[in-house]
Formats: structure tokens, sequence, C-alpha cells
């Protein structure tokens, strides 16, 4: 199955293995491949929705910035929340995918850099 993402297709390739995916987890993003914690996963349309999300994102930095970003921005969060959970939460492209996780058209309407409204510190995002 291939996807329309603004300015190519991209192929989902979607991986199972519970051994790469950190405990309290279900999923991970590593372009180009979506790795699933376990294999009815895959039929989770809100999960898969918000891999793609970052998929998104991935390519709009063009990868790799994308992983030196989220790791800064993870770091600073971490300092403002001293909570890995609330910092992982509230990092911008994280805010982004669960806010719109449900939208199963979201990435047809979405704008290009949408995660940037999400940096904003004061917009606490906190979901279990």
């Amino acid at each position: 199955m291939q996807e329309w993402i603004g300015f190519c297709y991209i192929r989902n390739m979607i991986l199972v293995s519970k051994y790469l995916i950190p405990k309290g987890y279900t999923g991970l993003t590593l372009f180009p491949f979506v790795l699933l914690k376990s294999s009815h996963l895959k039929t989770n349309h809100i999960i898969i929705n918000h891999e793609r999300i970052h998929l998104r994102q991935q390519l709009e930095l063009l990868v790799l910035p994308f992983y030196v970003f989220y790791f800064v921005e993870f770091i600073i969060r971490l300092i403002q929340y001293k909570n890995w959970h609330f910092a992982y939460r509230n990092i911008s492209f994280e805010r982004e995918a669960y806010h719109n996780e449900s939208n199963l058209s979201y990435l047809k309407e979405r704008k290009f850099w949408c995660f940037l409204k999400y940096l904003r510190g004061n917009e606490f995002y906190f979901r279990k």
C-alpha cells in the first residue's frame, strides 16, 4: 500500500517486534519504517495514523534533523517537567500526533510544518 504525502509516495513498511519497542510504548517510527509491539496493532487505525503523522514530520524536516530536534526538545521538556512521561508527551511532534491521531483524514488537510504550533510551552498536554 502506498500513501501520497504531499510531494511523494511512501510505502507503508510496518514491522512488528516486541523487542525493539521500549516498555510502555506500542509503536515507534524510524523513517521509513513503522515498528509495532505486536501484530494486532496493524489494524489499529489510530495508532497507525499517529505513526503516519510522525512519518510526515520526519519527511518535512528531511529525516535526520527531525531526530536532532526531537532529542533536543525532549531534553528541554525533561528539564522543564522533571518527569520522563510528561516530557515525552509534551514534545511538539508528540502533541501534534496525539491531538490528531483520531482524525483519520488529518494528513490530507494538514499544513506544512504544522508541528510548530505545538511548540508553545504553555500548552501542557497529558493524557494517559
